[in-house]
């Protein structure tokens, strides 16, 4: 993935080298770390791997109709989970993000694929997510920008769970 973006200390960061590779339809190549469908995941992984024993070498990538809950026997295990977007209109992603990590606890890499376009990113951002396989076809410099959109939240969300007005009397 080309176009990666990953959130840093130091802010949104372009990913010169990015290892994995998207690997949902088993055709792909198998050299290097792989990101699998769930079905996948579950099907290609050893028993140590599936009971927690031995840390896994692949990812999982969740697709809109996959269920985010099903991961979390599995979270010690994984190196990064990825959320699918297979279209800018599709909004299920998000809830899988913001599930994973105010629900199921997912603390590690989170990542978004597919139709992942500038305008999303911020909103992306506040549902959980810390890395973006931006479009092949889109600039990253310019999807960066995207991340700064919002500097104030009135709503909470995955990374700030307190809503303005508690934030504001919490302040004063």
């Amino acid at each position: 993935m080309n176009n990666l973006i990953r959130l840093t200390e130091h802010g949104p960061e372009r990913v010169n080298e990015d290892l994995w590779t998207l690997a949902l339809t088993g055709e792909e190549p198998a050299d290097g770390p792989r990101i699998l469908s769930l079905d996948g995941w579950l099907q290609s992984q050893s028993e140590a791997v599936l009971s927690g024993l031995e840390p896994c070498a692949d990812a999982v990538c969740l697709q809109p109709d996959d269920e985010a809950e099903r991961l979390q026997p599995y979270l010690a295990v994984l190196p990064l989970i990825a959320v699918l977007f297979p279209s800018f209109r599709d909004g299920r992603g998000y809830s899988q993000a913001y599930l994973l990590r105010t629900r199921i606890g997912w603390t590690g890499e989170l990542r978004a694929v597919g139709d992942v376009l500038r305008d999303q990113l911020s909103h992306m951002r506040q549902c959980g997510f810390d890395a973006f396989a931006v479009r092949e076809d889109k600039s990253v410099e310019d999807a960066i920008k995207g991340l700064s959109g919002m500097s104030v939240l009135y709503g909470r969300s995955a990374i700030e769970p307190r809503p303005l007005f508690r934030r504001r009397t919490s302040e004063c």
